[in-house]
């Protein structure tokens, strides 16, 4: 695999449609007319994971699909652009990978095929094979998607040894620094995050808050934290991408991270080898996922294939290309699947930018799952209008 930033995220109610209704299950998989071209839409940076089994889909099954076409689209833009499809009765995108944002979103909006409802059978059975986080990752999606790859997420802090001498352990203690240190600290925007979506939802842990899992009613300490923190901040980028290339030159000593988002850019050399990462007294991870979800509006012939393609994605060789180099790390939502299944290039990445400490954090401390979809949009929508817009 060629690994350009342009790849990954590191540069960047009833609907009114014919057929629409429950489609029929599958039965066998049906040989088409002629084999489909698939459109697959990324609005979580996943292909950079997952590209691999789906190429060995394809070249497995010519009689079935001649051709699978990638495209990405931010994560806040995708629900609209289905919806809008939807409206038109032309929907044209068989596949989405998407985060639990745009599944929030897409929940909320009723644009998604009831997968697990409609299809369970022809599935594996998810509960039998995923990690127990992923499977509880699963239950987020009410049926609408599967999850494909899973890891621990975070929030973590990612620091330049060199500036920051005395890391901070506490919440409280990266306010203070943040205040010494003003526009040195820097996270993007939540709705188009993960780490971002990570520490908006790991601060009510780290500090007490009264509901973690209710961000209007529960959250008093953290959105007053945040605006205090706010007052430190120059602005707050639109992705992960400019905060890491930010970091990487120096601009920023002090950035909000995750597993994944720590190891890979380090690996493509756009943060330094060096650079560390702490954790905050208190610290939970909150779990991450990316699903595949179809949306609904898409021609019911082409249902069985997208389904098999689906239970293609989640055989354990299949999975062992999460590695990756790094970016969703660990990666793999099955059980069973080591990294010495992985590709040799997924090997070396990780020995050499790896962190060992990682194994320990994650056995040791609890895992807790993001916010329910409702929620989640709650908490954006406030962010938006409380931090962000100020």
């Amino acid at each position: 695999m060629t690994h350009d930033i342009s790849r990954r995220h590191l540069i960047g109610g009833a609907l009114g449609v014919v057929g629409l209704g429950a489609l029929p299950a599958a039965a066998q998989v049906a040989k088409p007319k002629a084999p489909l071209l698939l459109n697959v839409i990324d609005a979580a940076g996943n292909l950079a994971l997952t590209q691999p089994a789906f190429d060995n889909y394809r070249k497995a099954n010519p009689e079935l699909v001649s051709r699978i076409a990638f495209t990405k689209a931010p994560a806040p833009e995708l629900p609209s652009k289905i919806k809008a499809q939807q409206g038109a009765n032309r929907v044209d995108i068989d596949l989405v990978i998407i985060g639990p944002d745009a599944l929030s979103a897409g929940l909320a909006d009723d644009i998604f095929y009831d997968l697990l409802g409609l299809q369970g059978k022809n599935l594996p059975d998810l509960q039998s094979i995923y990690l127990d986080p992923a499977w509880r990752m699963q239950s987020l999606a009410k049926g609408r998607g599967v999850v494909v790859s899973y890891y621990p997420s975070g929030p973590l802090l990612e620091y330049a040894p060199s500036r920051v001498k005395t890391p901070p352990t506490t919440a409280e203690e990266l306010l203070d620094w943040a205040k010494q240190n003003p526009k040195k600290f820097i996270y993007a925007r939540p709705a188009n995050s993960g780490p971002g979506r990570t520490f908006l939802m790991g601060l009510p842990y780290l500090l007490g808050d009264a509901d973690p899992k209710d961000p209007v009613k529960g959250w008093d300490k953290t959105w007053a934290y945040l605006k205090e923190l706010h007052k430190t901040i120059e602005y707050y980028p639109t992705g992960t991408g400019a905060v890491m290339k930010e970091f990487g030159d120096g601009t920023r000593d002090m950035i909000v991270t995750t597993t994944g988002w720590d190891i890979n850019p380090r690996v493509l050399g756009i943060v330094p080898k060096d650079a560390k990462v702490q954790t905050l007294k208190g610290f939970r991870w909150v779990v991450d996922a990316h699903y595949l979800s179809i949306p609904k509006g898409v021609a019911p012939e082409r249902i069985p294939i997208l389904i098999d393609l689906i239970a293609h994605m989640l055989k354990k060789d299949q999975q062992a290309y999460a590695y990756d180099e790094g970016y969703f790390y660990p990666g793999p939502a099955v059980k069973d699947v080591p990294l010495s299944m992985a590709p040799k290039a997924s090997q070396d990445a990780l020995a050499e930018y790896g962190r060992p400490e990682y194994e320990k954090l994650i056995a040791d401390n609890p895992k807790e799952l993001p916010l329910e979809p409702e929620q989640l949009v709650q908490a954006f929508r406030r962010w938006d209008q409380e931090i962000g817009s100020k």
